[in-house]
Formats: C-alpha cells, sequence, structure tokens
C-alpha cells in the first residue's frame, strides 16, 4: 500500500539536497514521541530526586542527567519500534495516518534500525552509566510494552491494565538509579503514575474511539458497555489516586498546603473523570485529557517537596 511513497521519499530527498535534511530529522524526532518523553522525563526525575534525598550541595545531579538521558533513550526507541509494528493500523486512523511511517515518509526499516539503536543505546547507557538495575528494568519495560501490550491493544480492552505496568516503570527506573533498592516511596510513586494512565488513556480512547474501531483496535468494548467501561474505568481509578496522593502525604506528615493542594488537585481530576463519565462527550474527554496532562507534573512536583 505505501510502498511506493517509502521508496521515493528518500530519493526525492538526496534529489534536494541538503534542503531536505530539516523535514527528515523532524520526522524522525517526532518518531520519538517528545511531549510523551517529557512526562516520562519528569516522572524518572522525580522518582530519583525522592529516593536520593540528597542537600543540593551533594546532589548527585550527573547521575540524575544520566538517568534521565537513559531512560528516554529507552523510551524513544519503544515509541519508534511501537510505529513499526502498528504502522498499518496507524494508517487507517486519522488520528495517526500522519505520522512519519504510517504517511510514507519514513521506510519502516529505517525506523526498525533507528528504533533498535535507540533502545540498545539507552539500555547499554543506563548499564554502564547508571546501574545495572536500572537497565533491567528498561529492558522490562521495552519488552512488556512492546511483545505484551502491544499485541493486545487487537484483542481486548483489557489491554490498558496490562500496559500501565509498563506505563509506570520510569519512576521505578528513577528510584532504583538513585537508591539500588526499591521501597515505599518508590511503589507510592509507581501507584500514582500506574493509576494516572487509565483517566489520561480512557480520555483518549473516547475522543478517537471511533478511529480505533476502524483500525481494529479493542481498546473500548464493542457494543453497549462501551460508555460503561470508559466511565468506570475513568472513575474508580480517579478516586483511587485521590486515596493514595494525599494519604501518602499524611503518612510522610506533609504540611497542610502541600496536602490541602494536592486534595484540591485531585478532586478536580475525580470531578473530571465524573463528568467524562456521565456526559460521555468529546468535549468532556478533552477536558479531562488537558487536566491529565497539567495533573501529573504538579501532583509530583508536591510529592518531591513532601520528601
Amino acid at each position: 500500500m505505501a510502498s511506493e511513497p517509502l521508496a521515493v521519499y528518500p530519493i526525492a530527498a538526496a534529489q534536494r539536497g541538503h534542503s531536505a535534511w530539516p523535514g527528515v530529522l523532524r520526522d524522525y524526532w517526532e518518531l520519538t514521541k517528545p511531549e510523551i518523553n517529557f512526562l516520562i522525563a519528569v516522572a524518572t526525575a522525580v522518582a530519583f530526586c525522592v529516593g536520593c534525598g540528597q542537600p543540593i550541595g551533594r546532589f548527585p545531579w550527573v547521575l540524575l542527567t544520566h538517568t534521565v538521558f537513559g531512560t528516554i533513550l529507552v523510551a524513544s526507541g519503544a515509541a519508534t519500534l511501537n510505529q513499526v509494528i502498528e504502522r498499518e493500523f496507524d494508517a487507517q486512523m486519522r488520528r495517526t495516518a500522519r505520522r512519519p511511517i504510517a504517511a510514507g515518509r519514513i521506510e519502516p526499516l529505517h525506523a526498525l534500525i533507528f528504533g533498535t539503536m535507540l533502545s540498545l543505546a539507552g539500555s547499554f547507557y543506563l548499564a554502564l552509566a547508571v546501574r545495572p538495575a536500572a537497565s533491567l528494568l528498561a529492558a522490562l519495560t521495552l519488552g512488556s510494552y512492546l511483545f505484551v501490550y502491544t499485541p493486545l491493544k487487537r484483542r481486548t480492552p483489557m489491554c490498558t491494565l496490562v500496559g500501565a505496568f509498563p506505563g509506570a516503570m520510569p519512576v521505578l527506573i528513577g528510584y532504583v538509579a538513585a537508591t539500588g533498592k526499591l521501597n515505599s516511596p518508590a511503589w507510592i510513586l509507581y501507584a500514582v503514575l500506574f493509576l494516572w494512565q487509565f483517566p489520561h488513556f480512557m480520555a483518549i480512547a473516547w475522543m478517537y474511539r471511533d478511529d480505533y474501531l476502524r483500525a481494529g483496535y479493542e481498546i473500548l468494548p464493542r457494543g453497549p458497555n462501551k460508555a460503561r467501561f470508559m466511565g468506570w474505568q475513568s472513575v474508580l481509578s480517579s478516586l483511587a489516586l485521590l486515596c493514595v496522593t494525599v494519604s501518602a502525604l499524611l503518612v510522610q506528615h506533609a504540611g497542610a498546603l502541600l496536602t490541602t493542594g494536592t486534595l484540591i488537585l485531585s478532586l478536580a481530576f475525580l470531578y473530571c473523570a465524573a463528568k467524562l463519565a456521565l456526559v460521555q462527550s468529546n468535549a468532556a474527554a478533552r477536558r479531562l485529557l488537558l487536566v491529565s496532562v497539567i495533573y501529573l507534573p504538579i501532583v509530583f512536583a508536591l510529592q518531591l517537596l513532601a520528601a
């Protein structure tokens, strides 16, 4: 289907000379999904800082940089390889049809090599510059994301639950990089990121439900239970998220300002999730998606201040 533009693109680029390179580089940059990598970087850095607990004068900034950089390399490789695997399905969805591989701007083989190199480079980088444990967690995340979660998206709506496990792994990578172990603060951060993914992804799934259905993805159940499934996943996870974030601050004896701020923010997130469950509109889904992107960095920052 896309063989002609895939073959023509690099030839045309070569004929145009250096002027085509900005577009090519932009396409490869897009393959890495930088907007998602930003949230991954934030989660990794916050977990590292919580685990480290060192004053600024003795803080290991170099190790933090190595940790975030290595994690982003692996995440970029995973994003690229995921688009290689799903290129035919991406081409059938309006939301993803303009992605570089689906649109025929990058050859699948080139993307496969690029994604593999990023993944291997990131894994080895973490092993050598950080800790082998961080590299092992990154490799586990990569494997489960590509070979468990990705195929399940076309088989069962429970793929969201399965995908949330590797999706929350960046906090464990950041924490183990700083401490060499995983204890209760690490698992609290993991729970926060794990639960956050459900309303976030349900908002996306509802907005693009027709797209997913067209491409054969089983993100939401078929039939009349679709809205109920979306509603329960959004509301229950948001309620659990409120309990986890607030209780964690209470256990840490955080100040009233931090606890109250987290409570208000989590209640607002729960409200948006409940609104989507009740109204079931694209506007409500868009609002929940926006709030989820704002919510996560702020909550992580509050957790860091309380640590």
